[in-house]
């Protein structure tokens, strides 16, 4: 399913890798922030919100790098150019991301950035919307965000933009020994 997906989702711009471990996977991370500029300077910060991903990594590293942030706020999301968090699910028939965006964090750092970096476990890939409702439960998911690329609009004289409603870039790091997906 995983190459159903990334044909998909390069379809619609996206950007999609594989790691097998998470130690690969932030080794690219931090690389692809470094090469596209990150900073602590406005409009080139990171901020990466609180996910599964992060336990066992040894975030006193992560903390001293400068611009990358774990702090997330509206006006931090809004001035940031890169922001990461974790997707729970992947629909391979569409290329889309799934997740149980309830908390505010995720929103903002997946919806407010420039770029998107999303961490997504292989375990995830779903064949399709159905697969993806028979493991969603209205009382624990208020919000469920569904991404399917970069931000586009043709509502503007039928004209394609992109970044216009959210982030310009979406790049999916799928990680094969990141739990999750349930």
């Amino acid at each position: 399913m995983y190459e159903q997906f990334k044909a998909r989702a390069e379809g619609v711009s996206a950007e999609v890798h594989r790691f097998v471990t998470k130690n690969e996977a932030c080794d690219f991370l931090l690389e692809f922030l470094q090469k596209e500029g990150m900073s602590d300077t406005p409009q080139s910060t990171a901020l990466w919100a609180d996910c599964p991903f992060l336990s066992g990594v040894d975030k006193n590293i992560l903390h001293s790098i400068p611009g990358l942030s774990f702090k997330v706020t509206r006006e931090l999301a809004a001035d940031a150019r890169f922001g990461i968090n974790q997707m729970q699910w992947a629909l391979a028939d569409t290329g889309s991301l799934a997740q149980n965006s309830t908390e505010l964090e995720q929103r903002l750092v997946s919806s407010l950035s420039t770029i998107h970096i999303a961490l997504v476990p292989t375990s995830g890939i779903l064949p399709d919307m159905p697969a993806l409702l028979s493991r969603v439960h209205p009382k624990e998911c208020a919000y469920l965000a569904i991404i399917t690329g970069p931000s586009r609009t043709a509502d503007i004289e039928r004209v394609l933009t992109i970044g216009v409603h959210g982030p310009e870039r979406l790049v999916i790091l799928f990680v094969d020994d990141l739990e999750g997906g349930n």
